[in-house]
């Protein structure tokens, strides 16, 4: 029998290109590497310039103001160089509040469609539409981890979607919808994969970390054959065996302060996840909290901070606040700046209230003129950032871990376990002397080196490699 002819080889077409715009927070970024491992998979190619994409993704953010004009900002800019617009995220949940109309379609037409957040599948479909789609079985596509848009040493986990709770000044829930936590099994399976292509430092984000596994009951599942509850303390402590084995670090961002947030401070203290709580207090007087329907007090919050610290000494807490909520009085804000010298917080953020289209808190009387908003959000970083400069200085002398982001001959910028990319402070390395030092500094980019503390400056601190 005859061989069959060898068919002559075809020349693969050249794969399609889309551009992408991610803004907003790191839920966010995760549905954007959902989105961008979903076209790797199906042989889509990335462009880095409008100009060289078929069509530009901008995954958008809703929230404030500010974040409503950067996306279509950044949605009018895509469609001037490009053209050809897919929009996502929040910003495609929002509706104009004077016709009812979406509020992408009022400002940008010409946009070929609109989804709402974590809408990977649908986005996928307008992509299809818009650009046919490649195929290849014979080449695996997409890394074992999927596509990432961090640095390849850390990545965000997105545990859950949406959120339970209702805050006056929050629009979230409308866009997001109710919690809805992801199976376990896949969470850690997701992790496990991070790990083992590198990744130093997985950041647990959602909308709210504490309440995973409460639409289910916590009910239980599996992974590697073992039965395993769906509830942050069992997650947050095998996220932690993983980290061992990988020699990584796990840190927990939007954390509310609910009791059973105790449980996992043992597992800070004996060092199997970062001892760093990420918690959004937004205010410390309790009326003030009663207004923006906030799920905890301000006493009990210094109650709880000081029993966390009891258990884990290192505890490094950040939060992030509000000044000038509606009816908040002169009172109720010096309320909030002796909370921060109380509380002693390593790392804070304030915003000036921002009326948002949708939010309830639009309606609540007595609202505080622009001016002194701005006024009280400078004298609350002024107090905020004193505790943090004198916390800092403590640091002085001390030998810490510092995961290295950047790094030269001639220096170098990483964290130590307080710093989270982008939100805190940074440790810059100063360049070494030795010849033999400076090479190995060079080469340290994504690593963990041991520094020195020398000084502290700003929110930042000095160190030596040692």
């Amino acid at each position: 029998m005859d061989p069959l002819p060898t068919p002559p080889a075809i020349p693969p077409a050249a794969a399609p290109k889309i551009g992408f715009v991610s803004l907003g927070c790191p839920k966010a970024l995760v549905d954007s590497e959902r989105i961008l491992t979903e076209l790797r998979a199906q042989g889509y190619a990335t462009s880095k310039s409008y100009s060289g994409a078929d069509l530009v993704i901008v995954n958008t953010c809703g929230f404030i103001d500010a974040a409503v004009q950067e996306s279509l900002d950044a949605i009018g800019e895509a469609l001037a160089e490009n053209g050809k617009v897919i929009v996502t995220g929040c910003l495609g949940a929002r509706s104009d509040a004077a016709t009812g109309n979406n509020l992408v379609r009022e400002v940008h037409p010409k946009v070929l469609a609109v989804t709402g957040p974590h809408a990977t599948d649908e986005v996928l479909q307008h992509v299809h539409a818009a650009l046919p789609k490649p195929h290849d079985p014979f080449i695996d596509l997409v890394p074992a981890a999927g596509v990432k848009l961090t640095p390849k040493h850390y990545a965000y986990l997105k545990i859950s979607e949406g959120c339970n709770h209702r805050c006056t000044f929050c629009i979230i829930p409308a866009m997001r919808g109710d919690l809805v936590s992801r199976p376990i099994g896949d969470v850690l399976n997701e992790a496990r994969a991070l790990f083992a292509s590198g990744v130093k430092e997985l950041l647990v984000v959602s909308q709210d970390t504490s309440a995973y596994g409460v639409d289910v009951k916590y009910r239980t599942g599996f992974w590697d054959g073992r039965p395993i509850r769906t509830r942050m303390t069992e997650l947050v402590a095998a996220l932690g065996d993983l980290a061992a084995q990988h020699d990584a670090w796990v840190r927990l961002h939007y954390v509310y302060p609910y009791p059973h947030v105790d449980e996992v401070l043992p597992l800070m203290a004996e060092g199997r996840i970062l001892p760093y709580l990420d918690v959004p207090l937004q205010h410390a007087h309790p009326d003030v909290l009663r207004r923006m329907k906030r799920p905890a007090s301000g006493e009990r919050n210094l109650e709880r901070i000081a029993r966390w610290r009891e258990i884990c000494p290192d505890l490094v807490v950040r939060s992030t606040f509000i000044a000038g909520f509606p009816g908040e009085t002169e009172a109720e804000f010096e309320t909030l700046l002796d909370f921060i010298r109380e509380a002693e917080l390593d790392r804070v953020g304030c915003f000036a209230y921002s009326p948002v289209e949708g939010a309830t808190a639009n309606a609540l009387p007595d609202p505080v003129p622009d001016a002194v908003r701005e006024e009280r959000r400078a004298r609350f970083m002024a107090v905020a950032e004193a505790v943090s400069v004198r916390k800092l200085q403590r640091r002085v002398g001390q030998v810490m871990r510092v995961l290295i982001d950047h790094a030269s001959r001639d220096g170098a910028v990483g964290r130590s376990f307080a710093d989270a990319p982008e939100i805190d402070g940074k440790v810059r390395l100063l360049s070494p002397e030795k010849p033999s030092h400076k090479q190995r500094l060079a080469q340290s980019s994504g690593q963990f080196v041991r520094v020195r503390i020398v000084r502290a400056d700003g929110h930042d601190l000095i160190g030596e490699l040692l």
